[in-house]
């Protein structure tokens, strides 16, 4: 593979592995209101913004001010649980660097809110790998639509199809395919089986020796 210009990557379950974190979180609070909703479901229903994901589970019951006092409580109650756990993916920290390095651009291109974004970039102290961040309040179109990665290679002035995502979901993986970007997912929430795209460079666990896998 040819040297690349640009590394996006989403964030949560991709930077860190903490997607269980916001499941549990979320399948609590959703059976608090009421939605007999499955771990299994509120697994699936994980993606795009909180806004969102309360909607297709309780469409036009909650007015803008409790939703944003329930995202609130979410987001709270996730980084309470998950402190104690919040560390890189293994081998990122030697892969971040060696693209840091390399004068390979790399950008957060997520579905997150900025409080939980700047909860990990401060707290594992990675700004310097990211001078782009692309958030949830940043899109107007959340993932599978394009628009978060496409914004991403915009910041870094950089073209679509010289960037490569890393992500975890299929919904990430298809947000790339339509910006007409490869990708490299990594399993921590999903099977190999249950991503049908074919712009998928390769499936990994960790980052552990995969930059000289990408970069030669």
């Amino acid at each position: 593979m040819q040297q690349q210009k640009a590394f996006l990557f989403d964030l949560n379950g991709t930077v860190i592995d903490d997607m269980q974190f916001h499941i549990q979180s979320w399948y609590e609070i959703l059976n608090s209101l009421g939605a007999t909703i499955s771990y299994e479901e509120t697994k699936l229903q994980c993606y795009g913004k909180n806004e969102e994901l309360l909607e297709r589970i309780f469409p036009g019951r909650f007015t803008a001010e409790e939703i944003t006092a329930m995202i609130i409580d979410k987001e709270t109650r996730y980084q309470e649980n998950f402190r104690p756990f919040l560390k890189l993916i293994d081998g990122l920290d030697e892969f971040l660097e060696q693209a840091y390095q390399s004068k390979i651009k790399m950008a957060i291109g997520s579905a997150a809110i900025p409080f939980n974004i700047d909860y990990i970039l401060n707290g594992l102290q990675l700004h310097k790998y990211f001078p782009a961040v692309v958030s949830a309040y940043d899109v107007v179109e959340s993932k599978p639509h394009p628009e978060t990665f496409l914004q991403c290679a915009e910041k870094l002035n950089v073209a679509p199809e010289d960037c490569i995502v890393f992500e975890d979901s299929p919904k990430g993986v298809e947000a790339a395919a339509r910006a007409g970007m490869k990708a490299v997912v990594i399993t921590t929430m999903h099977t190999k089986e249950e991503f049908e795209n074919d712009n998928i460079i390769c499936f990994i666990e960790n980052y552990q020796g995969l930059f000289n896998q990408l970069v030669k």
